[in-house]
C-alpha cells in the first residue's frame, strides 16, 4: 500500500471552536466509515463514492509535541453530561489515517491503486499567528502602534490603568524589576479584558501573554510597550533598554521557533473565526476582527517574502476561512454569515497577493447544537432554532436551567454584509442587544449497533473536508 502525508494546520482566535472542530472532524472520519454512514458527509466525495475502506488514529510523527486529547474531548461532547470541551492553549498534534482506493488509473497505480493518506492535524492558537509581524518591527515601532491602538474609544476604558502607569514610567530611568513586572501585569490585564465577550477584540499581540504555558513569569513574557522614539539612545540598564531586550528575546525564543518548527511545515490551513462574537459586541469589534484576519493572511504572504525566506518557507497551498457556530442562526442566514466573512477577509485576500494558495470562505458548525422549527408567536409563524441553552443563559427575564429546550428567534443577518460595520444590523451597538446569540449544550449523541456514539450532526463540515484534503484522495 502506497502512502502520502498531509499536514493540516487548524487555528482560530479565542473561542472560535478549534477543539470542537478537530474532535468532530476526526470522529466523523473514523465513525462514518466504521458505521457505514456515508449520508453523514454527502459532499465528501471519496466517502460517498465508497473509496475509503478504513479511517483510524495512528501515532503522531512528532514525539516532542503534545498529543491532541481527542478521546477526552469526545467524551465531553458525547457523554451523559454533554458539554463543550476545554479549549487548548498550546500546540498539539493528532494523526488520522485514511485507507482508500485511488480514483485515477495511471500506469503507476494500475498495479497498486490501494493507498493511504496520513493527515497530521496541528492545532495551535491563532494569536500565535498574529505574532509574525513582530519579526519585522522594532520595539519602538511596536510600542507606538500598541499605545495608539489602546487610545481608541473601543479600548481606552479597559486600557486606562495600564496607560496611566505607562505615562508615569520613564524609559530612561534605571531598570527596576518591580516596575517591569507591574507594567507587564497591567498590560496583560488589558489584553485579557479586551478578549472578553463584552469587547471581543482580536488584534492583541503578543499572543503568548494570555497563554504563557511554561514561559509564565519568564523575562521573555515580562515586558510592555513604552513611549520611546525610533533609534533613541537608551542608557545602559535603563527600563527602556531592558524592555527592548525582552521584546527581542520574545521574538527570538518564542515567535521564530514556532514558525520555523511548525508553521513552515504545514501543507493546508483552516482558520476558524467566531464572527458572531464580534457581531454581538458591535462595529468596533467587527472592524478589529477584519484587521486581525488581514494580519493572519499576511502571515502566509510574509512567510514567502525575502525578509523571512531564510527562516522558514511555508508551502501551504490551500487556506480555508470558516465562520463557526452557524447553528446559532436559521439556515436562511447561513449564506449571509458566509457573506459577512467574505467581506471581512476581502481586504486581506486582496492585499495578500503572492500567497500562492487557493483561498475559500465557508460558514459551518462542526457540531450542530440546534435544530430548526416554525413557531407561532403572536399569531405569526416565525422561523426559530431549538436547542438546550447552557445553564445560566438568559433572554430578558428568562433564565435557562441547562435541561429544558428553548425556541430562539435569532433574527436575520443583513443581505448587505457592509452593514455590520455600521452597527445597524440586528440592533448592533445597542447595549440591550449585546450577546443575543445564546450558548447551547451539545446535542444528545445517538449510539450505533456497537454502542459507540455516532457522529454528531454538523453544518458543512463535509464541505470543509472536501476543500482541505478531498483532492488528495483522487
Amino acid at each position: 500500500m502506497t502512502g502520502a502525508r498531509l499536514r493540516l494546520g487548524v487555528t482560530g482566535l479565542s473561542r472560535a471552536g478549534k477543539t470542537v472542530f478537530i474532535t468532530a472532524l476526526v470522529h466523523n472520519l473514523t465513525r462514518a466509515v466504521a458505521a457505514g454512514r456515508k449520508a453523514q458527509l454527502p459532499v465528501f466525495r471519496a466517502l460517498t463514492e465508497g473509496r475509503i475502506s478504513a479511517a483510524h488514529l495512528d501515532p503522531q510523527p512528532d514525539y516532542s509535541v503534545p498529543r491532541f486529547a481527542y478521546e477526552e474531548h469526545l467524551r465531553a461532547l458525547t457523554g451523559p453530561d454533554r458539554h463543550w470541551p476545554q479549549s487548548t492553549r498550546r500546540i498539539s498534534e493528532l494523526r488520522v489515517t485514511l485507507e482508500y482506493t485511488a480514483k485515477s488509473w495511471s500506469l503507476r497505480n494500475m498495479a497498486q491503486n490501494n493507498t493511504r493518506l496520513d493527515i497530521d492535524i496541528v492545532d495551535y492558537p491563532g494569536e500565535w499567528l498574529l505574532d509574525l509581524p513582530l519579526l519585522g518591527k522594532t520595539f519602538a515601532q511596536w510600542s507606538r502602534e500598541t499605545l495608539e491602538a489602546a487610545s481608541v474609544a473601543a479600548r481606552a476604558p479597559i486600557a486606562a490603568d495600564w496607560r496611566g502607569a505607562t505615562a508615569m514610567a520613564d524609559p530612561k530611568a534605571r531598570y527596576s524589576e518591580e516596575t517591569a513586572q507591574n507594567l507587564a501585569r497591567l498590560f496583560t490585564n488589558y489584553l485579557r479584558l479586551a478578549k472578553t465577550e463584552r469587547y471581543a477584540l482580536s488584534t492583541l499581540p503578543p499572543g503568548r501573554f494570555l497563554m504563557p504555558g511554561d514561559l509564565e513569569g519568564s523575562p521573555a513574557l515580562t515586558f510592555a510597550p513604552l513611549p520611546v522614539e525610533e533609534g533613541q539612545d537608551l542608557p545602559y540598564r535603563s527600563l527602556g533598554r531592558e524592555m527592548e531586550r525582552r521584546y527581542e528575546a520574545y521574538k527570538a525564543h518564542v515567535v521564530r521557533p514556532f514558525f520555523r518548527d511548525h508553521f513552515a511545515r504545514l501543507d493546508r490551513q483552516i482558520v476558524l473565526v467566531d464572527a458572531l462574537a464580534a457581531l454581538n459586541s458591535g462595529p468596533a469589534a467587527v472592524r478589529d476582527l477584519e484587521t486581525a484576519l488581514t494580519d493572519v493572511l499576511m502571515a502566509f504572504r510574509t512567510g514567502r517574502s525575502n525578509l523571512f525566506s531564510t527562516i522558514f518557507r511555508p508551502k501551504i497551498d490551500r487556506i480555508l476561512f470558516a465562520a463557526t457556530k452557524a447553528d446559532h442562526l436559521h439556515h436562511t442566514s447561513h449564506d449571509r454569515l458566509e457573506g459577512v466573512l467574505r467581506h471581512l477577509t476581502g481586504r486581506a485576500i486582496t492585499r495578500a497577493e503572492g500567497v500562492g494558495a487557493k483561498i475559500d470562505v465557508i460558514a459551518l458548525a462542526a457540531v450542530r447544537a440546534t435544530r430548526e422549527a416554525m413557531v407561532r408567536h403572536e399569531g405569526e409563524q416565525l422561523s426559530a432554532i431549538v436547542g438546550t441553552p447552557i445553564k445560566g443563559e438568559r433572554i430578558g427575564d428568562e433564565v435557562f436551567d441547562g435541561v429544558e429546550e428553548g425556541a430562539i428567534f435569532p433574527g436575520e443577518l443583513p443581505e448587505d454584509p457592509g452593514k455590520v460595520f455600521r452597527g445597524d444590523a440586528l440592533g448592533l451597538g445597542d447595549e440591550d442587544a449585546d450577546f443575543r446569540f445564546l450558548k447551547f449544550r451539545p446535542p444528545i449523541a445517538s449510539l450505533g449497533q456497537d454502542k459507540l456514539a455516532l457522529p454528531l450532526p454538523h453544518i458543512r463540515l463535509d464541505r470543509a473536508m472536501e476543500f482541505l484534503f478531498g483532492d488528495r484522495l483522487s
